[in-house]
């Protein structure tokens, strides 16, 4: 069978490896100058950067991908466990390291509230039992008939999962600050942690299970090592190329035409760009389903993403770092409910040097800053905001964990929910398309396999099972589940 897969993210890498795992075979398309999707890597005066995913989790989904081949992952890559994972900035200076090894959790934990080591023990069997019906039951199943969903509600609403993961978290953990550390993971898949549904507490679970890894050479060196995959298993990749219309004959995909004006033909068509963008400007009408989910949609947030080197380094700077300001609640409803850009902020720190010294020359550091902030619905002229924003999150920075930053910092440079919109096609700018709320969970979500046609399928982050790099690996595991039917007969 002749499939081609549109859009080159972890997504679409794993789907078109899966795919030519059963035979198919196998074109992948891809707009970005190299594979990855949002996983692109920057080069600026000898300071290298990982542009998009930074943390990875379950390990065991990339592993997979090689498996298909009778391949060992690392024989390709190298994958480092980190201690710790995360180390947490409170406003009042204080730091929680939030890391492997329980006993370290619970040393940690009785620092801020000795009653909450026990609390935190409840959110573990808590999570746990959220991660075997969401993730490992249904996970990699798919959701395209609303009978499946009909009968899993009983189990999900003893799971409770109508509450938000920050109502989860409260309920075991006491101490504010805890709070807020624990109910953070939504951010990573572009959720409120108080709006997202509590399955996504699953996700503690799956940190302390399998830990959370960093490839050498960064996320584009695992890109590479799956680019390399799928080249000696014969995927035919072309990048540089954007779909421009998908045509359709009734209920199946005859054809897409690309930005050079050529047209490619397939069996089936597999989709692993924005749903958002696909049902809204490539498939037009789009199935009645179909546009009905996109005109209902909340997307997810907007990212600003400040990249830099140091000509010094910052040791006691971990590998991650989260970095909260004094508002937490407050601050997250101007960001998706009032889309309004405040002058407080809270970030996300990568310092890949602390682990893999190649990213930065000897003695400098390399950085990735993340903060969240309004999509392009908000009315934020990023022209004159992008400046002020990173000069406002280096001082910030200088006055805190990075003394005399505003001095050492080289080279900056950063992306906006304007980048994210251009470079990516992703609507309103939004950094995981449509936020992970129960209202577009499971069969909620846009479907795997497409809704109305016969030979459209789609996978990652806004289709099943969601963002963040375990959900659309996942996405591309539904597509085994589909494959027998995927001619579209």
């Amino acid at each position: 069978m002749k499939t081609l897969v549109m859009g080159g993210g972890f997504g679409g890498i794993a789907a078109a490896l899966r795919l030519r795992a059963r035979g198919h075979e196998v074109t992948l398309v891809d707009r970005c100058p190299r594979l990855g999707g949002r996983a692109q890597v920057f080069e600026r005066d000898g300071y290298r950067h990982d542009a998009g995913p930074t943390v990875i989790t379950a390990p065991f989904l990339f592993a997979e991908l090689f498996a298909l081949f009778g391949e060992e992952i690392s024989q390709r890559v190298t994958l480092t466990p980190l201690d710790p994972w995360y180390r947490f900035r409170f406003p009042d200076n204080s730091q929680f390291d939030y890391g492997p090894g329980i006993e370290n959790m619970e040393a940690e934990i009785a620092r801020f509230n000795p009653r909450d080591v026990a609390g935190y023990h409840g959110l573990l069997a808590e999570s746990k039992q959220l991660f075997d019906i969401g993730f490992t039951e249904l996970g990699d199943q798919p959701f395209d008939r609303l009978s499946t969903m009909l009968r899993q509600i009983p189990r999900l609403l003893r799971l409770r999962i109508h509450r938000s993961v920050w109502d989860m978290v409260s309920s075991h953990i006491e101490h504010p600050y805890l709070r807020r550390a624990l109910s953070l993971q939504p951010l990573l898949v572009g959720g409120n942690p108080f709006d997202t549904t509590c399955i996504y507490g699953l996700i503690h679970y799956l940190e302390r299970e399998w830990g959370v890894h960093f490839a050498m050479g960064g996320t584009g060196a695992l890109v590479d090592a799956l680019a390399d995959l799928l080249e000696r298993q014969g995927v035919q990749v072309e990048n540089g190329r954007s779909v421009e219309a998908i045509h359709r004959d009734g209920k199946r995909i005859r054809a897409v035409s690309l930005d050079d004006g050529t047209e490619r033909k397939a069996d089936a068509f597999v989709s692993n760009l924005d749903p958002m963008h696909l049902y809204g400007e490539l498939l037009t009408p789009a199935p009645p389903a179909a546009r009905i989910k996109r005109q209902l949609a909340t997307t997810s947030m907007g990212l600003f993403v400040l990249y830099f080197g140091t000509d010094r380094q910052y040791p006691d700077v971990a590998h991650h770092t989260i970095w909260l300001g004094e508002r937490y609640r407050e601050l997250l409803a101007d960001i998706f409910d009032r889309k309004v850009l405040s002058e407080d902020f809270s970030l996300y720190l990568h310092r890949p040097t602390a682990t893999d010294p190649s990213f930065a020359p000897e003695g400098h550091d390399s950085f990735y800053v993340l903060a969240p902030v309004p999509n392009l619905q908000g009315d934020v002229d990023w022209q004159t905001e992008g400046p002020r924003l990173q000069a406002r999150i280096i001082q910030a920075l200088s006055e805190s964990i990075m003394p005399g930053l505003e001095d050492s910092v080289r080279a900056p440079f950063y992306m906006t929910p304007q980048h994210f919109r251009d470079n990516y096609q992703s609507v309103h700018g939004s950094g995981f398309s449509i936020a992970p709320l129960f209202r577009q969970s499971a069969w909620f979500r846009f479907h795997n396999r497409a809704e109305g046609l016969r030979n459209l399928y789609l996978v990652g982050a806004g289709t099943h099972p969601g963002a963040g790099l375990p959900g659309v690996l996942s996405s591309a595991k539904v597509l085994d589940r589909l494959a027998p039917g995927m001619s579209g007969a």
